[in-house]
């Protein structure tokens, strides 16, 4: 029994020894081997991303991606088509993916309330401006679409979504905008029925999509609805006719109005309002 037991504290010693210089070996190639390399040097503008991250921050694609829609002629970067990989661009450069702007931000949409005395540009130097109003708003670079005059009020959209924008610039397919209008005086209803029939300025057919006396008020007040970004069209309507438009209000922009924003004042569209205006 001992010599099983000696046999056996052999054994384990044995054991041990095998053991204690497999540790011995893999720590020691497990050691790591100490290189005099140089720390790397930072290249480049910090101000400049690949272009190929560029599109995948806008949210289109991957990088990967990107690059095959690079490397077919899809992108370009301020008006030039760039197929080359590993190209970097600043973010203030106009990048364009089959032919639509992009940009690494965040969709933005905010509807605001247009008060008078503020001008609907972008421009800087234009005195008070509808950008002061939503400065706060997001961190995007937001635009509004349309215009309403510095004395117009009512409802504005901004975003940095050009598919929505693009929704709006088509006359006859885009998003109507409803407007109460107060006229220097009565519009005749012979006149009424000439704007909504459709008429010619200077060989220029104009069309509107509805327009109607205020219910309750005089006949100065007129609502009428229109799918034009600008308001310059409305004041040609009633021009040609010699009517003066004394005041014009933005009341709804599609299925879009002015309940719970005061004057002033902006909101962000739900994602049920979005989803509804997406499929104008």
């Amino acid at each position: 029994m001992d010599k099983q037991q000696g046999g056996k504290r052999k054994g384990k010693s044995s054991e041990r020894g095998s053991e204690s210089k497999r540790f011995r070996s893999n720590a020691k190639g497990n050691t790591p081997v100490k290189k005099n390399n140089p720390t790397p040097k930072k290249s480049g503008n910090p101000d400049e991303i690949r272009l190929n991250k560029f599109i995948s921050n806008s949210g289109i694609c991957s990088r990967r991606e990107a690059d095959e829609h690079i490397a077919i002629g899809l992108v370009s970067v301020n008006g030039k088509v760039i197929t080359e990989m590993g190209y970097k661009v600043k973010l203030v450069d106009e990048v364009r993916y089959d032919g639509a702007s992009i940009r690494p931000e965040k969709k933005a949409y905010v509807l605001l309330n247009k008060p008078k005395g503020f001008a609907t540009t972008t421009s800087e130097g234009k005195g008070r401006t509808v950008m002061d109003l939503v400065a706060n708003a997001t961190s995007s670079r937001i635009k509004p679409i349309g215009r309403l005059g510095r004395n117009s009020k009512g409802l504005l959209l901004f975003t940095n979504d050009d598919t929505i924008s693009s929704k709006f610039m088509n006359s006859k397919h885009g998003v109507a905008r409803l407007f109460h209008l107060e006229l220097d005086k009565n519009l005749k209803l012979e006149d009424l029925k000439k704007i909504q029939g459709g008429f010619k300025v200077e060989g220029k057919l104009i069309e509107v999509e509805e327009i109607s006396y205020i219910d309750g008020a005089s006949k100065k007040e007129i609502g009428l609805k229109i799918k034009n970004t600008g308001n310059t069209i409305i004041r040609t309507i009633f021009e040609y006719f010699k009517y003066d438009i004394l005041s014009l209000d933005c009341v709804a922009i599609g299925h879009l109005t002015k309940k719970d924003i005061p004057r002033g004042h902006w909101k962000h569209l739900t994602e049920q309002e979005l989803n509804t205006l997406k499929m104008l």
